[in-house]
């Protein structure tokens, strides 16, 4: 499948990661979304229902994303995904991007993060 629609940079402030300060104040993710899934629909009809729109996407990877404390970046990733592919059914695959650019690491970075790709199985 070679039709998708993405989602880059949408920030969310979550409380994820193993320290305590993480789990108390929080800070700002970045995420990016890449959905593989036939626009071939909408392409032809220019109707919003035969596609997703950005603000359900956005709207349901967010609450996924914030809806309890990980303590890793992977599993609220996944998270994510499991909330997505519930919602859409029209999705075939999800590649996700978690960008962790203040994780409290002694050293000089300029990002760290995970991407996870899954396949709609069955």
């Amino acid at each position: 499948m070679s039709d998708k629609i993405f989602v880059e940079g949408l920030v969310v402030h979550a409380n994820h990661g193993v320290g305590d300060d993480e789990g108390r104040i929080g800070q700002q993710f970045h995420v990016d979304l890449v959905i593989s899934m036939s626009l071939e629909a909408a392409a032809k009809s220019d109707k919003l229902v035969d596609t997703i729109s950005y603000a359900d996407l956005i709207e349901v990877a967010s609450n996924a994303f914030r809806a309890k404390r990980h303590r890793l970046v992977e599993s609220a990733a996944g998270a994510v995904v499991e909330a997505l592919l519930a919602r859409f059914p029209q999705i075939d695959k999800i590649r996700i991007t978690v960008h962790k650019p203040h994780a409290p690491i002694a050293a000089v970075f300029a990002d760290v993060g995970v991407t996870l790709t899954r396949k709609r199985h069955g």
